[in-house]
């Protein structure tokens, strides 16, 4: 079996592609071509999100592409400043009608708080107001437009306040998860919850391309830095999404069908957040 091909299962039963195709930072005029080209490379797993402003390019490709849809399963996400029922109708409608593919396969809120407030101390937590566009996502998700509801970059508290109060349970949760940033809690107690850890910025967006320690793990592999990177996160049981606009690194992405041994795993968690 190939990582391209292998699923996971959601708690709603929604099977979802082990791999994924990150299109964050990818201008809207450059995401067709880089999704096609993806797709063509056997990639059928695509993260957008309203925030990339890219989700028009990102079904233009998928649409234009020789694929049928239930072949491709497409992410987007509510941003992270939408915090109120009403804006969060409103911006899943929007990221409906500029994908334009039918029902969107995961839909995740991006952060429990705006952006400019997601890493200051003593900001508010947004409890009452993510609930608010959870039960839009509720909505969505009970009449069909949505086949899968999530979260991104929730800690558990976050996570609780939405168990607490609402229907739906979060099947996945979008998280900064890498060699040197596990957070080892917060991903145990997604597992014991049944919320599926995806991992962005397998490679730390970049960062963890130039540590010693990892190249000297991908030698032993005759793999590059990224490919042990991202084959890490999976065989910690994640779904790592790596993005590339060039086409050499697409296809060196898809290439991560090894086994990293117990004793290399062990080297790479010891690796404390290098970034």
């Amino acid at each position: 079996m190939s990582a391209l091909t292998e699923v996971f299962t959601m708690a709603n039963g929604v099977q979802i592609p082990k791999l994924g195709f990150g299109t964050w930072q990818t201008p809207n005029d450059v995401a067709t071509d880089v999704v096609q080209t993806a797709l063509r490379l056997g990639y059928t797993h695509i993260d957008t999100a309203s925030a990339y402003e890219n989700e028009s390019g990102v079904g233009l490709g998928v649409r234009s592409f020789d694929i049928p849809r239930e072949d491709v399963f497409i992410t987007s996400k509510v941003p992270a400043e939408v915090k109120s029922y009403q804006e969060a109708v409103r911006l899943i409608e929007r990221s409906l009608n500029l994908l334009a593919l039918g029902p969107i396969d995961l839909m995740l809120i991006h952060a429990p708080k705006p952006w400019s407030e997601m890493f200051t101390a003593g900001t508010p937590r947004y409890f009452d107001e993510n609930i608010e566009v959870w039960t839009a996502l509720e909505e969505a998700y009970h009449r069909g437009d949505l086949r899968a509801i999530g979260v991104s970059n929730f800690q558990i508290d976050d996570i609780e306040n939405l168990t607490s109060h609402c229907t739906e349970e979060p099947v996945a949760n979008q998280i900064h998860f890498r060699i040197g940033k596990t957070q080892d809690e917060l991903v145990a107690y997604c597992a014991a919850h049944n919320i599926l850890i995806e991992a962005y910025s397998p490679m730390g967006t970049g960062d963890l391309l130039h540590n010693a320690e990892i190249a000297a793990v991908a030698a032993r592999y005759g793999k590059s830095v990224a490919q042990v990177c991202i084959r890490y996160t999976l065989q910690k049981g994640t779904l790592p999404l790596p993005k590339s606009v060039h086409e050499e690194y697409i296809e060196q992405n898809t290439k991560i069908d090894f086994e990293i041994s117990d004793a290399d795993m062990a080297i790479l968690d010891a690796i404390k957040d290098p970034a």
